[in-house]
């Protein structure tokens, strides 16, 4: 985010975790991450990793270590709930724990966000029912289940 030109993460660099994430599905995002390969300066990201299976944390930690050894200069930020600090996998990683404090304003950050996330050129698609022509929203009510 050094300049409103720098594109957003891709597909591959991103990795949400939920409960139901499986060990296939970590290995491939640690394999990408720390197998050395053209394209080298990508910045890999799991969020939620504190939500992993006891098993699949435990295999992703076994691989991890394994793999570390290809690649020295590899990128992976693993973010987590700090509530969830003592569940399995940040504890594995906990000797490489980081409190980060961000350092762009809240206005800096949504502005980069609508530059990207803005449609160029708008037209009939969903587009248009957000707020400045954005491709993305939320939509959010005080009151469950009313049809959002």
């Amino acid at each position: 985010m050094h300049s409103p030109e720098q594109p957003l993460p891709t597909f591959d660099e991103v990795l949400l975790c939920t409960p139901q994430t499986s060990a296939e599905q970590v290995g491939l995002f640690l394999r990408r991450c720390l197998i050395p390969c053209r394209g080298g300066d990508k910045i890999y990201t799991m969020l939620y990793a504190d939500e992993l299976s006891y098993d699949v944390s435990c295999r992703a930690e076994e691989l991890f270590q394994r793999l570390q050894c290809y690649n020295s200069s590899y990128r992976l930020i693993i973010l987590c709930n700090c509530e969830r600090e003592n569940s399995y996998f940040p504890s594995a990683f906990s000797h490489c724990k980081v409190h980060m404090i961000p350092q762009r304003s809240r206005a800096e950050i949504q502005q980069y966000l609508q530059h990207h996330f803005r449609v160029a050129q708008p037209s009939d698609s969903a587009a248009a029912v957000f707020k400045e022509h954005m491709c993305v929203g939320i939509v959010s009510s005080k009151r469950a289940g009313m049809g959002k």
